[in-house]
């Protein structure tokens, strides 16, 4: 595709209300476009930049027995409610109430759900280890969303769980993905 028929438009004035240098020239050059405070659209270049740092992701998590998944970013009330972190994070928790007297949570981060999952699937310690990770919009009602793309309301999250039958499996596991993180981001050049 020519450049000239993307989808974007880039500015030499600095944009109004911006406090951090990377999120003004985001939105100069047309990666992104602010919403509102803390919401962004990601326009062609950066939805492409995204996507390819998603992909070292991808590759990175798979090569250390990772299987992607992907789980809802609307919670039922209940799973939050079951080990109390509905107290400890209700400053952050967007909370939905639905027709009738139904409640819940946009994900802000998911072991309330992959744990219940987990469950399902876990019958005996031969079923261990396993992993899964995920890359997915998280949600986060921030006071105060600043900072451009890295402190928001809505961003995009890659987690990793893994379930192991004991503390030295997941000890090596965890150096593993260690040095998997320390990949990606030598990939991406900020390593």
């Amino acid at each position: 595709m020519l450049q000239s028929k993307l989808f974007y438009k880039t500015t030499k004035n600095k944009t109004s209300g911006t406090e951090s240098v990377s999120h003004d020239l985001l939105v100069r050059a047309g990666y992104i476009d602010q919403l509102m405070a803390g919401v962004y659209s990601f326009l062609p270049l950066g939805f492409r930049v995204l996507k390819n740092i998603e992909n070292i992701i991808r590759k990175n998590m798979e090569a250390i027995d990772g299987q992607e998944l992907l789980l809802p970013a609307l919670h039922p009330k209940e799973n939050w409610v079951k080990n109390g972190r509905i107290e400890s994070l209700a400053d952050i928790l967007f909370k939905l109430k639905a027709n009738g007297d139904k409640e819940y949570i946009l994900g802000p981060t998911h072991e309330e759900i992959i744990t219940p999952l987990a469950k399902k699937v876990i019958f005996s310690y031969r079923d261990l280890p396993f992993y899964v990770f995920q890359i997915q919009n998280k949600f986060r009602d921030e006071l105060r969303a600043k900072s451009g793309i890295l402190r928001t309301r809505e961003f995009k999250m890659k987690d990793l769980y893994s379930f192991h039958t004991n503390q030295d499996d997941l000890d090596a596991y965890y150096e593993k993905a260690a040095k998997s993180y320390e990949k990606i981001f030598n990939e991406c050049g900020i390593g």
